[in-house]
């Protein structure tokens, strides 16, 4: 577990990432690979030891030593983590894109004609399906996320943190079927980002049973985004409040913010 001092700057890090404005959304409108050819994340190399060493992450942790390991189970030597430039940051990113990635395969929803007369999943409905999936995908290695967070938090990640996380917003919208083209694509992908950062740091330290506190966590940010986080001018003032309410509830735990 990570100390104190670099928990909280961990979670004042990410806090100030997930502050970002839909004006910096603009800049860079995301598009998926189902419509356009995207290059691999990772060389062919970099990723069977990086396949390989997120193994060992619930034993060792974002290390050094997982990337070794890593490196050698996939047949390299130690050696050829070289060419992984940032180290352990590039492990942590790919275990961000390939559970982004894996959110189309491993969600799916019923088609119209599958439900019948049922009644119809709605938008909102999806978008938690997705983030709860998302976020239960970090369950095996929940008790080192914080690792990943404070590594995530160093200046040099921030950027390419921020970016991941607006693309896995921008994902988990997409398969949920949004199809909004006004200001209201960039304000839906800015709070969702600031809510599954919220929920995620929440969730490393929660000790209910099957994060069901969690769960309750993300109902309740969710419930607030639609009471006043859903238009331009309450985004600001909707991301500071829940990054204190998130703190709020840590220092409950006990952890010293």
């Amino acid at each position: 577990m990570a100390p104190p001092a670099r928990l909280s700057n961990s979670i004042f890090g990410i806090f100030r990432a997930t502050s970002f404005r839909p004006a910096l959304l603009r800049k860079c409108r995301l598009y998926h690979s189902y419509e356009y050819s995207q290059p691999p994340p990772f060389s062919a190399t970099a990723s069977a030891i990086l396949a390989s060493a997120i193994t060992h992450v619930p034993s060792y942790g974002f290390t050094s030593t997982a990337l070794k390991l890593g490196a050698g189970d996939a047949g390299y030597l130690d050696v050829s983590t070289n060419l992984l430039p940032r180290g352990v940051f590039d492990l942590v990113n790919y275990h961000l894109i390939m559970q982004r990635l894996a959110l189309k395969d491993n969600v799916q929803f019923p088609s119209a004609s599958e439900q019948g007369t049922a009644k119809k999943l709605g938008i909102g409905a999806k978008v938690r399906t997705l983030t709860l999936a998302r976020l239960r995908a970090n369950e095996p290695i929940i008790h080192r996320w914080q690792e990943a967070l404070a590594i995530m938090a160093q200046p040099s990640y921030v950027p390419t943190s921020l970016a991941e996380l607006a693309r896995l917003a921008d994902e988990i919208w997409f398969l949920a079927g949004d199809t909004s083209v006004d200001t209201s694509w960039y304000t839906k992908r800015a709070s969702l980002s600031a809510i599954y950062s919220a929920t995620e740091i929440f969730m490393t330290q929660d000790t209910s049973k099957d994060f069901t506190e969690t769960e309750q966590f993300l109902d309740a940010r969710l419930e607030d985004v639609t009471r006043i986080g859903g238009f331009l001018g309450a985004l600001g003032e909707w991301v500071d409040y829940t990054g204190h309410s998130a703190v709020n509830v840590l220092r409950s735990k006990g952890v010293r913010i």
